[in-house]
C-alpha cells in the first residue's frame, strides 16, 4: 500500500468561493477579470464539478493574493499495488 495525493473537487470548490468572498470579489468580478461571456464556469469551480486550468489558476492565485496550493485541497488516497 502507498499513498498518493488526490483532489478534492468539492472542497477546492469550496475554498474558491471562500477566497473570492474573503476578496470582496463578486462571481460577476471575476467573469469579468476572465473575460468570460457567461458565468457557468465559475459556477462550476465553486460547486466542485470542474477545476480550472492552470492558467486560470495561476490568475485565480493572483487575484486572491494567494499560492496556487492555498487554493488546492489535496487528500490523501491509499493504492494497493499488486506484484
Amino acid at each position: 500500500m502507498f499513498t498518493i495525493p488526490a483532489i478534492d473537487m468539492a472542497k477546492t470548490g469550496q475554498n474558491i468561493m471562500n477566497l473570492r468572498i474573503q476578496a470582496g470579489l463578486s462571481v460577476k468580478d471575476l467573469q469579468e477579470i476572465f473575460g468570460f461571456s457567461t458565468p457557468q464556469a465559475l459556477y462550476k469551480w465553486q460547486h466542485g464539478t470542474a477545476l480550472p486550468t492552470m492558467d486560470n489558476m495561476v490568475v485565480l492565485a493572483a487575484v486572491f493574493g494567494v499560492k496556487i496550493d492555498d487554493i488546492l485541497v489535496v487528500t490523501d488516497t491509499q493504492m494497493r499495488v499488486s506484484a
